[in-house]
């Protein structure tokens, strides 16, 4: 969902798990062009991964590709819109906050991402589901303006409202 690169060959990677919400791991060697974990770690990519405990962060020691969805890699709107979809998701969760029906939204409306043409009303529906899941919003109530309600409700400023929104006019 995020990196951030550290030294000559390594990664810190922010993660959204099933079981354990979003996690903070380090890749080591992962920039290196012999190292197996390099595909399996591009962003927008299903990942089932194991890890070691350490100091402070967790060390990813095996990884492997269980999806990757690079068909839409090509379109800029759909990457800024997955772009928002993950921005969301780890601007309105907690680190190792436990959602596995977060975790089910945001991999379903990838997999949706790679034929769907209708950006717009995803982005919209993906807003209002994602806040009803978070127990921001109430289920039977109707949602007029996801950005607005976003921004209120995010602790920090959401990048990806502006982008997303104004090339999907």
């Amino acid at each position: 969902m995020q990196r951030r690169e550290v030294g000559e060959a390594d990664r810190i990677l922010t993660v959204l798990t099933k079981s354990l919400g979003t996690l903070k791991v380090l890749a080591k060697g992962v920039k290196r062009p012999k190292s197996k974990k390099r595909g399996a770690l591009e962003v927008f990519t299903h990942i089932k991964f194991s890890a070691v405990k350490l100091n402070g962060i967790d060390l990813m020691t095996e990884v492997e590709a269980l999806e990757s969805f690079s068909s839409f890699r090509k379109d800029i709107k759909k990457i800024a819109l997955a772009y928002f979809f993950c921005e969301v998701v780890l601007k309105l969760t907690h680190p190792e906050e436990k959602n596995v029906q977060l975790f089910l939204l945001l991999l379903e409306n990838l997999k949706k991402l790679r034929s769907e043409s209708k950006l717009k009303t995803m982005r919209f529906t993906f807003a209002r589901e994602a806040l009803v899941i978070l127990g921001f919003w109430p289920e039977q109530k109707e949602l007029v303006d996801p950005d607005r309600t976003l921004q209120e409700i995010s602790e920090r400023k959401i990048n990806t409202l502006r982008v997303g929104f104004q090339m999907l006019q």
